[in-house]
């Protein structure tokens, strides 16, 4: 192998963070050779390896030094990497390296653990050098990883090499990098969570990646890309988020791969030479397509945007110009509105380029200036009441430093207006307070942990606030500081990734731990602002995650998470000048299925970009908005996404793979307007504004003809019809099976304790069950004259039934992701629809078959999770769907693939699968049905209409959000609309 034996120039203008290491007795310091020349890659490996030996991660310093590695370097979960020096360490990949020159090869890889506790590894990263069947990939569940101060330099001859694969979730951070890559493919493959201050010198491409672990967005911020020789950023449904971000010197900015979408938001962006266009926009005619900037400027960069499918181009305005505001994706005219696409744009020439923003994050202190606290009398042994100790260090001190450690308090901790508190790891460094404190009982106002003075540009940095589980007056952080205060990489303990010690356990146990029986964990108010950056808030004790009250103070929050609260993970009440970009929300099963994401009162000039509302999959109960408006205007949404699927990695009997599933449960709406009487039923679009408020509120508008059958269900779906147009459905929450005719009404079928889920009728009338009881579901067959007497249908191996009608689910989630899915060849990805193809055409080796043998259902494979009694999950394609189609081998049949919110229809084949797949209708959501005449019908928000040829003709408009659509009644002109509380119908 050749070796880089002749160190190259220091990077141009890096700045070591930490010129001097931070006092940490449980740091753990690399000893490398560090002289470019050794192969380090060991004494690394080593470092990190015995940070993460305890199982809860810790803090490696890696002195400044050229450090050469030959291998993959892991940086195991919840481990953060500080590079210390005068200069910056840096980590070299020699020329010709073996193993990095083809294919996509990682010098850092970000790993997790065994998530689903499956025993093995399902999907080792196909990145490692050597390959290594046993290595986690970094998932949903990897937390609090980071690496920083560290710069990379890849030398000639390694045409696949990234310097780090950064597949994380919360608290994951990339900072004060630069990375020159020479020959390699790119500096971060696979990106998640936030990164800020990074610089990409060269390479194929500074970023290379598609969606984040857990799928929520990825925000960069503060970084730069030059010279890339095809794109500074390559990506697709990352949910980009772009803040002060420079781009120079490369033939394309942003590059959305071909056949897929993104939820793209780009504030201050910057072009310079830029020669084929800013930004290239794929699908553009989807409703995930969601592209907005805000303030971006641009030089010597001709096309602002290109539209790969069509050929057309947004010009720019000269040789400088800004573009103050650009929007394209689903626009909605207003609240209660649909959407069409869109591109609006707000651009004027400039007479010379302006000087770039300062950075939106601003920096810590140097090291130098740091005071341990430990120096001061602060033990932080998970013992000691440390409360006078810190308070008499930030009173004498304006930057304070805390080692890893507990620090118990038992009174609030107030900063003084120019105070700066400052640790490393947010998950072993906790300023908390045990069970029932004394200041903190009983009923009364809200009393700090933490809290801010008034005004002024306090900072709080890298820190976790846990307030116990029985101290109902508590609230972790209450901020009042000023507009150039900063609160950055801090999690509030309590939710998910916590790591308690003896001295503060989760006393759950104790009926006096109550959920939503907590002051909001992070309080902003009284005039109080800031940045916000990278805020992990999911205490399930408290009642919100993140509440702002009473300010005109400008804030600006990136990157915030905010989940598993009772009743609204975000709240704004009096609130102006805010923007959230890159919002996250998720609610629980247990502690989220009565939730709102967020909810604005009283509250105005207020933007929310790239918002991710989202509800597990595994909830069970409707809700029926994300967001809920009270008396609000001016109110600003880009790129909404509001969803409930998820992926997973997982291994069985039969193998391991990434999955999907997907949830009848999302939110029914995006937005209710509660002032105004509205409500937003698109769950993706990429704009809409809440104009100022009106004199009165309007109806939600209503088709002629829609009329309601029944109504007070919990939750119905799962419905079909007879040969005499009987309809019959499912209450599943209370596992009724209901049935509907004219002259008969609303009936009680059959409410045996069962886990009906959906049904389809065979040909002697009986009803097939699908059942999610047992580990593989269940199915079963019912005579609805007489329920008692149930079948229970074994699967059997596929074969031939051509007379019979084969039951598929009428609405499929299928995109294929959380897999390395770019051909390592090519650095192509196959199309987003190949994989709704591919999971439609492949084979089912077994069916259930009806008793008379004219009705089949394909056996999908199903997924659990949990145990295998009725507190476990499973899911499948027909599991999840809200009802299921029938047709004959050889007939086409019509569905939906919501992952691309299009209606298909496909070519039934004799074992259940579907082909020949051609798009029906540019609109899909819950279902379809098609009428006699091939008219379709739609339920996506609404009920839209298309003519047989997939031209659209009319929407119906309903009173609540349609889930499925069946024709049946008497002479098959009837379309029944069920809803989740209500079943009604028009004549067709």
């Amino acid at each position: 192998m050749a070796v880089l034996l002749v160190p190259l120039p220091a990077f141009a203008g890096s700045t070591s963070v930490y010129r001097t290491a931070p006092a940490d007795p449980r740091a753990i310091t690399v000893h490398g050779v560090g002289d470019g020349r050794a192969d380090d890659s060991a004494a690394i490996q080593a470092a990190i390896d015995a940070a993460a030996a305890g199982g809860k991660g810790g803090v490696v310093f890696l002195p400044q030094g050229r450090y050469r590695i030959s291998r993959t370097i892991f940086v195991r979960s919840a481990v953060r990497v500080f590079g210390i020096g005068a200069t910056r360490p840096v980590i070299v990949l020699g020329d010709d390296t073996p193993g990095y020159g083809a294919g996509i090869a990682a010098m850092i890889a970000f790993t997790g653990e065994d998530q689903y506790r499956v025993g093995r590894a399902p999907v080792p990263p196909p990145t490692s050098v050597p390959a290594d069947p046993a290595i986690f990939d970094a998932t949903s569940s990897t937390f609090y990883s980071a690496l920083s101060n560290v710069d990379f330099e890849i030398g000639r001859g390694n045409a696949g090499a990234v310097a780090v694969r950064f597949r994380v979730a919360q608290h994951g951070f990339l900072r004060h990098i630069d990375f020159h890559l020479g020959s390699g493919l790119a500096g971060i493959y696979q990106a998640g969570n936030a990164c800020e201050d990074l610089r990409f010198y060269g390479g194929r491409y500074g970023i290379l990646t598609e969606k984040t672990s857990p799928a929520w967005q990825f925000t960069l911020i503060d970084s730069e890309f030059d010279g890339q020789r095809d794109a500074a950023i390559r990506e697709h449904e990352v949910d980009l988020t772009l803040i002060n971000v420079a781009i120079r010197n490369t033939p394309i900015g942003i590059e959305i791969d071909r056949g897929y979408s993104d939820s793209l938001w780009g504030k201050q962006v910057r072009f310079e030479n830029v020669s084929s266009a800013g930004v290239v926009i794929s699908e553009e005619t989807s409703a995930f397509t969601q592209i907005g900037f805000d303030n971006a400027v641009a030089t010597n960069t001709p096309v602002f945007a290109r539209f790969r499918d069509s050929g057309r181009t947004v010009a720019g305005a000269g040789r400088h110009y800004r573009v103050t505001d650009f929007s394209h994706g689903l626009t909605l005219p207003g609240l209660g509105a649909t959407g069409t696409i869109a591109t609006d744009m707000a651009m004027a020439p400039l007479a010379r380029m302006p000087a770039r923003p300062r950075p939106a994050i601003r920096a810590l202190p140097p090291v130098a200036e740091w005071a341990d606290v430990r120096d001061l009398g602060v033990k932080g042994d998970d013992e000691t009441d440390d409360t006078a100790a810190l308070q008499r260090a930030i009173d004498t001190r304006r930057v304070v430093y805390l080692p890893m450690g507990r620090y118990r308090l038992t009174d609030t901790l107030k900063l003084r207006p120019d105070s700066v508190l400052i640790a490393l790891h947010p998950s072993l460094t906790h300023l908390y307070l045990v069970d029932d404190t004394p200041a903190y009982r009983g009923v009364g106002g809200a009393k700090a942990l933490l809290e801010s003075a008034r005004g002024g540009d306090a900072i709080v940095s890298g820190i976790g606030l846990w307030t116990g589980g029985i101290n109902p007056r508590a609230t972790a952080l209450l901020w009042r500081a000023g507009e150039a205060s900063m609160v950055n990489d801090v999690k509030i303990q309590g939710g998910g990734g916590t790591v308690l010690t003896k001295g503060s356990p989760v006393g759950f146990g104790d009926p006096r731990a109550r959920f939503d029986g907590q002051y909001p964990s992070i309080w902003v108010t009284d005039g109080g602002g800031g940045t916000f950056a990278a805020i992990w808030s999911p205490n399930t004790l408290a009642s919100a995650g993140f509440h702002v009250s009473n300010t005109r103070t400008p804030g600006h929050v990136y990157e915030l998470s905010a989940e598993h609260h009772y009743r609204a993970e975000i709240v704004l009440d009096g609130v102006e000048n805010w923007e959230f970009l890159a919002p996250q929300t998720e609610q629980e099963v247990r502690d989220g299925v009565n939730a709102i994401s967020t909810e604005f009162r009283n509250s105005r000039n207020i933007l929310f970009a790239n918002y991710h509302g989202y509800r597990v999959t595994r909830s069970i109960k409707p809700m029926d908005a994300a967001v809920k408006l009270f008396n609000s205007s001016d109110i600003r949404f880009r790129n909404v996404h509001v969803n409930a699927e998820s992926g997973f990695a997982s291994c069985d009997t039969k193998g391991c793979g990434t999955y999907l599933r997907a949830s009848k449960f999302p939110f029914e709406n995006a937005i209710k307007d509660v002032t105004r009487g509205q409500e937003v039923r698109e769950r993706e679009f990429a704009r809409l504004d809440i104009p100022a408020m009106p004199a009165s509120a309007s109806p939600v508008p209503v088709s002629p003809g829609v009329t309601q059958l029944a109504d007070g269900f919990y939750s119905i779906a799962g419905g079909a019809v007879d040969a005499k147009g009987k309809l019959y459905f499912i209450d599943r929450f209370f596992q009724r099976i209901h049935g509907w005719a004219a002259g008969e009404g609303l009936t009680i079928v059959a409410d045996a304790p069962l886990d009906p889920v959906n049904l389809a009728v065979d040909r002697s009338g009986r009803l097939m069950v699908l059942s999610s009881a047992g580990r593989d579901a269940t199915v079963y067959s019912i005579d609805p004259a007489e329920p008692d007497d149930v079948r229970v249908i074994a699967p059997t191996p596929v074969k031939p039934r051509a007379r019979a009608l084969t039951a598929l689910p009428v609405n499929v989630w299928a995109n294929g992701e959380f897999a390395d899915r770019i051909d390592p060849v090519t650095y192509q990805y196959p199309p987003l629809a190949d994989f709704f193809a591919r999971a439609m055409a492949t084979p089912k080796p077994q069916e259930y078959v009806s008793p008379d043998g004219s009705l089949v259902l394909p056996a999908f494979r199903v997924w659990n999770q949990g145990p295998d009694d009725h507190q476990g999950w499973r899911w499948s394609h027909s599991l999840d769907a809200y009802g299921l189609v029938t047709a004959r081998p050889g007939e086409r049949l019509w569905l939906t693939n919501a992952s691309e919110n299009r209606s298909y229809s496909g070519l039934l084949g004799p074992d259940g699968t579907l082909t020949d797949l051609r798009i029906a209708a540019d609109r899909g959501g819950e279902s379809v049905a098609r009428d006699a005449a091939g008219t379709l019908y739609v339920a996506n928000g609404q009920v839209f209409v298309y003519a047989a040829d997939g031209t659209p003709i009319r929407r119906i408009d309903m009173p609540e959000r349609p889930l499925q659509l069946i024709i049946g009644g008497a002479d098959g002109r009837t379309l029944f609309i069920l809803a989740h509380h209500a079943l009604y119908a028009v004549g067709i």
